[in-house]
């Protein structure tokens, strides 16, 4: 005798939510809803919670999960429809196993259809077509994905308007009060533009400071070859160890520098250097060698608020040395930075030291020593001289008043707005002018010593701008702060 095979069972999805739209809810599935009054108390907090969701913006079905959980009331009858589920499909498998034994001598088998409870995400996407695609009296399918409705019959009739998408990941922050469709307000980094939040980008900050020069790379390195006037910047030459012109003994260091005074003389510029020259003498067979160092100090202060020149380090340009058709042994010294290594000054410090040239135990190599080190009394180490000092590049406008109503804006915005317009150009200023920091593992924090020395702000207000700006660009799209060395006090 063969072998009995069980009769055929096949899942069918119901649901207590069969209706047409959620303002007409008639038809609901008796397989789980066995009474009429828990149809009609189903129905009833289906289309309360319906009533309850936000209209004046898109919900996606995250947000509509999440206004599901805070309703009390609708996640407690939903775990009581679970509960209730599982409770008819524990009884209609009792009733396939009576009808199974039942039909042991039926020539025909018998096809046994049992409920399956629909997963949360199906009434996710259903409570999105009522409240999307439900025009007309149809009740389509919305796809999240492609923002579109499905309507039956292939019609488009169904889709009804869709309002902006709002939140922390979009670029709006509320709808328009009059056309839900468009956006009233963005969030920061955006303007609004016809019913449309695009990125904001800052004005033009040439107005307050300007950063560019017409001359090409080609035509600067030209003019610094030949030590053209035309971009040399004149400063004033200060130095208690020596004088421009005379001789000198060398044996100990001398200092200099060459400074702008730019809050006394220039307060409306600000100053690039793109080279520095040394025209330097030494007296006849002198053994002796110079060793400059030099430090640049951007906007003014103390020397402490100098860094150092890292020159023929890490890339960074060697000074070149041109003999002079002089009596004596002349050179000039000639450091270039061009377009790739300009940076801000207000004044150079330049330290000069000298060493003494001898030749090594084999006779191919260089020995240096500092003079108070070379003890032979006979050695004729000779005098030095500097006849002049020229620091070559450019100087730009540059508007103090203008940046500090940008700053009070911060506090005292004129209109609606104009505190993101004011905090996006000062980003703009700090970040061009930090990118002009000198070669480093981090760039030095130039905009402070901006602020301090050239507006004259305290160190609380350059604190409090900083922190404003740090804040303010975190909340932009697409940004990546950048730490940064502090320069000045």
């Amino acid at each position: 005798m063969s072998k009995r095979k069980p009769p055929k069972v096949t899942e069918t999805r119901t649901g207590p939510l069969g209706c047409s739209n959620y303002d007409n809810l008639d038809s609901v599935s008796s397989v789980l809803v066995q009474s009429p009054e828990n149809k009609i108390q189903l129905q009833d907090e289906f289309k309360f919670f319906m009533k309850r969701l936000p209209m004046n913006y898109f919900l996606n079905t995250s947000a509509i999960m999440h206004l599901w959980t805070m309703d009390s009331n609708f996640q407690h009858r939903y775990e009581q429809l679970e509960t209730s589920m599982k409770q008819l499909f524990f009884k209609a498998q009792k009733i396939v196993y009576k009808l199974f034994s039942l039909s042991k001598r039926c020539h025909k088998q018998p096809l046994i259809s049992l409920p399956r409870q629909r997963p949360q995400s199906y009434w996710l996407n259903r409570i999105q077509a009522f409240l999307y695609c439900n025009e007309n009296g149809l009740l389509g399918s919305f796809s999240e994905e492609t923002h579109s409705c499905t309507c039956p019959n292939d019609q488009v009739a169904c889709l009804g308007s869709l309002p902006c998408i709002v939140g922390d990941g979009s670029s709006c922050l509320t709808c328009a009060p009059d056309n839900r469709t468009r956006c009233g307000t963005c969030n920061t980094g955006y303007m609004l533009s016809q019913g449309l939040c695009k990125p904001e980008v800052a004005d033009s900050t040439e107005h307050y400071i300007g950063f560019e020069t017409d001359l090409q790379d080609l035509e600067m390195k030209y003019l610094l070859q030949k030590t053209d006037r035309r971009i040399e910047v004149h400063a004033i030459f200060i130095s208690n160890d020596m004088r421009l012109n005379s001789w000198f003994d060398p044996s100990w260091r001398k200092r200099m520098l060459l400074t702008l005074k730019s809050n006394k003389y220039k307060s409306s510029l600000v100053h690039m250097i793109l080279g520095l020259s040394l025209q330097i003498c030494l007296t006849k067979n002198s053994t002796l060698e110079p060793v400059l160092a030099v430090y640049v100090n951007p906007f003014g202060g103390s020397h402490s608020e100098s860094w150092f020149m890292p020159v023929n380090e890490n890339s960074f340009p060697d000074w070149e040395r041109t003999k002079l058709d002089l009596p004596l042994q002349c050179y000039n010294w000639t450091l270039t930075l061009g377009n790739k290594w300009k940076t801000f000054f207000e004044t150079v410090h330049i330290y000069l030291r000298s060493r003494i040239k001898s030749n090594g135990p084999n006779g191919n190599e260089s020995i240096y020593y500092e003079p108070l080190e070379f003890i032979d009394p006979s050695r004729n180490l000779g005098y030095m001289k500097i006849n002049n000092i020229q620091v070559f590049g450019y100087s730009m406008h540059f508007d103090p008043e203008a940046i500090r109503d940008l700053i009070l804006q911060l506090d005292y915005p004129y209109t609606q707005g104009s505190q993101d317009s004011a905090l996006l150009q000062l980003l703009e200023i700090r970040d061009r002018v930090n990118k002009l920091s000198p070669p480093g593992q981090r760039r030095l924090d130039l905009f402070s010593c901006l602020l301090r020395h050239r507006l004259k702000l305290s160190t609380s207000e350059v604190v409090r701008i900083q922190s404003a700006l740090q804040a303010f660009n975190a909340k932009l799209p697409n940004t990546v702060d950048y730490d940064t060395t502090k320069l000045c006090s």
